[in-house]
C-alpha cells in the first residue's frame, strides 16, 4: 500500500517538473519571420482605435493583441482581428454600422506567408482593397483551415486564384465583399478539395453557370449565394454535389424555372431556402423524403397546385414558408416574359387545396409555419390540439373562421394574418390574445371592431386597413412600433398621447394616417422624445403645430400632410437636427419658405399651402436634399442661382436613394423603408427610393432660369410650369442626362429648342407647351411623341406637329413621292423606338420601386426581407 503510494507521489513531482521545466526553462517565442510578415501587414493599415498599438519590433508577436501561436514551435497559427461593430436600437437602411473605430487601409494577403496559420479572421473591417504578394510555393504549402473577410464591404476582388491554391481550406466567408462578374468563381473554388462551408452572400455575383452537370465540391456542407444578382434558371450542378449538403441559400435572387422532378442528391440537406425567386410549377414530390429537413423556405416565389401530403413526412421539420406563392399584379410584362410566367392563368398562379390537422400532425417540432395562398382553403377541427407549440405563424386568405387551435399557442410572439375575411369574434379574446406577442400585424383583414378599449401590449403592432373604428387604444409602455394605418378611427389624438399613466419613452415609429381623426395636433409631444417617424396625414387635424413636436431630437420623418393645418411653420423645429423627411403638402402653412431647415433633410414637401416671398438661398446649403417640392404655393421672385451647391443632385446613384431605418430589438430586428409621395410624369406615387426632384409649378416665379440649374447632373423630374419665367433654354440642357420629365410649360420661355435635347435618353415627359419658342423641333429620340408638348407655341414647325418648315417644305420639293413616305416613315421608326426606350426606363423607375419592394400597397411601411429574426440561434435566421 506504501509502495503505491509512493510511486504515485513520484509520478506527480515528475509531472510537476516536467510542467515547469517546460514552462520556464524553454519559453517559446515567435518566430523572427512570422514577425516581419506581421509586421509588413500593419504598415499597410490604418488603425484608428490603436488596436495593433502591442504591434512593435523587438517584441514576443505570440503576445501581440489578436495572434496566437503553436506552443511548441512558436509560429503564429491564428489571427483574429475582426471588427466589432454593435448595432444601435436604431440604424438608418444601408448603414453598415459605424466602422470609424475599425482598421482600413490595405489587406496584404502576405499574411498567407505565414506557413503555420490555420485560422484568419479580419471580418466587418474597412478594407479598401486586396494587395497581392508573390508568394512562391508558400502559398501552396499553407494550412490556412479558416478564412472570415465578410462584411468589408469596399473590396473588389478581381482575382480568386489565390484562394484556389489554398488546398487546405475548410471555411470560406466572402458575405458582402465585391466580386468581379468576370471571374470563374465556381471554377476557383471547386479546386478547394476540403471546402466545407462557403459564404457569397451579396458578392454582386451574376454567374451561376445553369447548364454544368456537375462541381466538384466534394466535401461542400453549407453553401450560401444570397442576395446576388444571378438572372438563370436552377442550376444543375446544385442538385448532384456528391457532398452530403445539409444548408443551401439561393434567397433573394432571380432564379427562375422549376425544380426538378426527380429526387436531387439532397438527402442530407437541414436547410433548404429559395425565397424571394421566380420559380414556378408544382411542388415536387421528393420534398416529403427529405427527413433530415428542419427548414423549408419557398415564400415569395410563383409556386402553383397543391401542396403535397408528403409534406406530413417531415417530423424534422422546424420552419414551414409557403407564404404569398402567386403572380403579383404588378409584375411587368417583360418580366413574366423573360421567367417564362406568360403562359400562366391566374387561377394557377397560387398553391391550392385543403390544409388541415391532416398536413401537420407529424410536426411535433414545428415553431414557425407560413401558409399564404389565396386558393389554399383552411379546414381544422375545432377541437384539435396541435403537438406542436409555434413561436411565429403567417396566414392569409383565412375564410369563415380562424383556426381555433391558434388560441392554444402559449408560446407565440409573432403573429400574422393579411387579406382575410374570417371572422375575428370574440374580439375580445382575440385582443387578449395579442398581449402574449412581440409581433402583431394585421393587413386587409375583416377585423371591424371597436378598439376604443383595447390594449395593446406588443412592441410591434401593425394594424393597416382593417376596418378598425372607434378612439384611440391604449398602449402599454411596451409598445415601441404602432401603425393604425388606413382604417375608420375618429377622434382626437389627446387621449393617445396625454395619457398621463404609462411611460411612453419607448414608442419609435407612431402611424395614424389615412384616418377620420379630428381636433388639433395636442401639444404632448414632449413625453415622446424617442419618437423617429410620425406619420398623422390624410385625416382632419387641425390648428397649428405645436411647440412641445420640436423636441422630438431623433425625429427623422414627420409626414402632416393632407390635413386643415395652418399657421407658419415654427423656427423651434430646427431643433429636430435629424429630419429626413418634412411633408407639410395640401395643407394652409403661410408665411415664408423656412430659411433655417437642417442639413439632414433629404425630401421636403411643402406642395400645395400658402407660402409666398422668395425661395431662400440658404436651401443651397441643404447637401443631402433630393426632392424640392414648392408646388402651388405664392412664391415670387427669381430661383437661386445657387442650386447647384445642393450634391445630392449631382448624382443619380440609386444606392443613396432608400430612406428609413433599421429597428434592432432583442427578440428581432427588421428594417423599415419609408416613403414620400411626389408627383412625377403625371402621376403621384409613393416612392421608396427618392429621386431628385425639382417642382416649383404653379406659382409666381419670374426671371430667367440660372444656368446653374443645369448644372444638377443627377436631376430625374423638373416642373416650372405655370411660371412667369423667360428666355431661352441653353445648350447645357443636355447635361441633366438622367432626366425622365421636363415640364416648362405656360412660362414665357423663347428662342429655338436646344439641339443637346436629343441626347435626354432617358426623358419619358417632356411639355413645351404655351411658350414662345420657335424654329424646328429638332429630331430627337425623346422630342417628337406628341403634339401636345409643342402646342400653344406659333413659331415652332416640323414633327411631330403638322406645320412644316420652311427649309423642309423646299427640300420635300425636290424629292420623289416614295422617297417622302420612306424618309416619314424612317423619322417616326426612330422616334417610336427613343419613346420606347424612354419609356421603359421612366416606367421602371416607378413600376421598379413598386414591384421590387413588394408588399407596398399601403407603401409607407415594410420588412425588408419579410422573415421573422427572432433570435432562434439553431434555426440559422438571417
Amino acid at each position: 500500500m506504501n509502495s503505491s503510494i509512493s510511486i504515485i507521489k513520484l509520478f506527480f513531482l515528475c509531472s510537476l517538473c516536467s510542467i515547469m521545466f517546460n514552462s520556464c526553462s524553454f519559453a517559446v517565442h515567435c518566430n523572427e519571420k512570422d514577425t516581419n510578415v506581421l509586421l509588413n501587414f500593419k504598415q499597410r493599415l490604418t488603425d484608428p482605435s490603436q488596436l495593433l498599438s502591442s504591434w512593435f519590433p523587438k517584441s514576443d508577436c505570440c503576445e501581440w493583441r489578436g495572434v496566437k501561436c503553436d506552443n511548441i514551435t512558436g509560429r503564429v497559427s491564428m489571427l483574429t482581428l475582426p471588427c466589432h461593430t454593435h448595432p444601435s436600437p436604431i440604424t438608418a437602411v444601408g448603414e453598415k454600422g459605424n466602422k470609424s473605430h475599425c482598421l482600413s487601409g490595405e489587406l496584404n494577403l502576405g499574411l498567407l506567408q505565414l506557413e503555420y496559420l490555420t485560422y484568419l479572421d479580419l471580418s466587418n473591417n474597412g478594407f479598401k482593397f486586396l494587395q497581392f504578394n508573390s508568394m512562391g510555393s508558400r502559398e501552396n504549402s499553407s494550412n490556412l483551415q479558416y478564412l472570415d473577410l465578410s462584411r468589408n464591404y469596399d473590396i473588389l476582388v478581381r482575382d480568386l486564384h489565390w484562394i484556389s491554391n489554398i488546398s487546405s481550406l475548410q471555411y470560406l466567408n466572402l458575405d458582402g465583399v465585391h466580386i468581379h462578374k468576370e471571374i470563374d468563381w465556381l471554377q476557383s473554388l471547386t479546386l478547394l478539395p476540403s471546402l466545407s462551408l462557403l459564404h457569397l452572400g451579396f458578392c454582386q455575383l451574376e454567374k451561376i453557370y445553369p447548364t454544368l452537370q456537375y462541381a466538384n465540391f466534394t466535401s461542400l456542407k453549407a453553401l450560401n449565394l444570397a442576395d446576388n444578382d444571378f438572372v438563370s434558371e436552377l442550376p444543375s450542378w446544385l442538385f448532384n454535389l456528391s457532398s452530403d449538403i445539409s444548408y443551401i441559400d439561393l434567397s433573394w435572387n432571380q432564379i427562375h424555372g422549376e425544380l426538378p422532378e426527380t429526387m436531387p442528391n439532397l438527402r442530407s440537406i437541414k436547410f433548404l431556402y429559395f425565397t424571394h425567386n421566380y420559380l414556378k410549377g408544382p411542388l415536387p414530390n421528393w420534398l416529403g423524403q427529405l427527413e433530415q429537413l428542419q427548414t423549408l423556405r419557398f415564400s415569395f416565389n410563383f409556386f402553383s397546385g397543391p401542396i403535397p401530403a408528403c409534406l406530413g413526412n417531415l417530423s424534422s421539420l422546424i420552419e414551414l414558408n409557403l407564404d404569398s406563392n402567386q403572380l403579383n399584379g404588378n409584375l411587368p410584362k417583360d418580366l413574366r416574359k423573360l421567367f417564362n410566367l406568360e403562359s400562366l392563368r391566374v387561377a394557377e398562379n397560387s398553391l391550392t387545396g385543403i390544409v388541415s390537422e391532416r398536413n401537420l400532425v407529424s410536426f411535433s417540432k414545428l415553431e414557425v409555419l407560413s401558409l399564404n395562398s389565396p386558393a389554399l382553403v383552411f379546414d381544422f377541427d375545432p377541437e384539435w390540439t396541435p403537438p406542436f407549440q409555434l413561436q411565429a405563424v403567417e396566414f392569409g386568405h383565412v375564410r369563415d373562421k380562424l383556426p381555433e387551435w391558434l388560441f392554444t399557442q402559449s408560446s407565440l410572439k409573432f403573429l400574422t394574418i393579411v387579406d382575410s375575411t374570417a371572422s375575428f369574434e370574440p374580439l375580445d379574446r382575440f385582443w387578449n390574445f395579442s398581449k402574449q406577442l412581440h409581433y402583431f400585424k394585421l393587413i386587409n383583414n375583416t377585423v371591424n371592431g371597436d378598439i376604443s378599449n383595447v390594449l395593446l401590449m406588443p412592441q410591434f403592432v401593425w394594424l393597416v386597413s382593417n376596418n378598425l373604428r372607434g378612439n384611440m387604444p391604449r398602449l402599454s409602455p411596451e409598445v415601441i412600433v404602432l401603425i393604425l394605418h388606413d382604417n375608420s378611427l375618429s377622434g382626437s389624438i389627446s387621449p393617445l398621447l396625454c395619457n398621463k399613466m404609462s411611460n411612453k419613452s419607448n414608442l419609435i415609429h407612431l402611424d395614424m394616417g389615412y384616418n377620420h381623426l379630428s381636433g388639433d395636433l395636442t401639444d404632448c409631444w414632449n413625453d415622446w422624445k424617442s419618437l423617429v417617424y410620425v406619420d398623422l396625414g390624410y385625416n382632419n387635424l387641425t390648428g397649428k403645430i405645436p411647440h412641445s413636436i420640436t423636441s422630438l431630437s431623433n425625429l427623422r420623418f414627420l409626414y402632416l400632410e393632407s390635413n386643415k393645418l395652418f399657421g407658419e411653420v415654427p423656427v423651434s423645429l430646427k431643433n429636430c437636427q435629424n429630419l429626413w423627411i418634412l411633408d407639410l403638402g395640401h395643407n394652409n402653412f403661410s408665411g415664408d419658405i423656412p430659411n433655417w431647415l437642417v442639413q439632414s433633410v433629404k425630401g421636403l414637401k411643402l406642395r400645395s399651402n400658402r407660402f409666398s416671398g422668395n425661395i431662400p438661398t440658404q436651401l443651397c446649403q441643404l447637401h443631402s436634399l433630393m426632392v424640392m417640392d414648392f408646388a402651388s404655393n405664392g412664391l415670387s421672385g427669381a430661383i437661386p442661382n445657387c442650386l447647384h451647391n445642393i450634391t445630392t443632385m449631382l448624382s443619380s446613384d440609386a444606392s443613396t436613394r432608400a430612406v428609413g431605418y433599421t429597428l434592432n430589438l432583442p427578440s428581432f430586428s427588421t428594417s423599415v423603408a419609408c416613403t414620400i409621395t411626389m408627383l412625377i410624369k403625371g402621376n403621384e406615387l409613393e416612392y421608396f427610393n427618392l429621386m431628385n426632384l425639382i417642382d416649383l409649378s404653379n406659382n409666381n416665379l419670374s426671371g430667367r432660369v440660372p444656368l446653374e440649374m443645369y448644372m444638377l447632373t443627377g436631376l430625374q423630374s423638373l416642373n416650372l410650369s405655370h411660371n412667369m419665367l423667360s428666355g431661352k433654354i441653353p445648350k447645357e440642357i443636355g447635361n441633366l442626362e438622367p432626366l425622365e420629365s421636363i415640364d416648362l410649360s405656360r412660362n414665357f420661355f423663347s428662342g429655338e429648342i436646344p439641339q443637346t435635347m436629343s441626347s435626354l435618353h432617358y426623358l419619358e415627359v417632356l411639355n413645351l407647351s404655351f411658350n414662345n419658342f420657335k424654329g424646328k423641333i429638332p429630331l430627337g429620340t425623346q422630342l417628337g411623341s406628341s403634339n401636345l408638348s409643342y402646342i400653344g407655341n406659333s413659331g415652332l414647325c416640323g414633327p411631330p406637329l403638322s406645320k412644316i418648315c420652311p427649309e423642309d417644305e423646299k427640300s420635300q420639293n425636290t424629292k420623289s413621292t416614295g422617297e417622302e413616305e420612306g424618309d416619314e416613315s424612317e423619322v417616326h421608326s426612330m422616334l417610336y423606338m427613343g419613346l420606347g426606350i424612354g419609356f421603359a426606363v421612366g416606367f421602371w423607375g416607378v413600376v421598379g420601386t413598386i414591384f421590387f419592394n413588394r408588399r407596398c400597397r399601403h407603401a409607407y411601411f415594410r420588412f425588408v426581407h419579410q422573415t421573422y429574426d427572432f433570435a432562434i440561434q439553431k434555426m440559422n435566421f438571417i
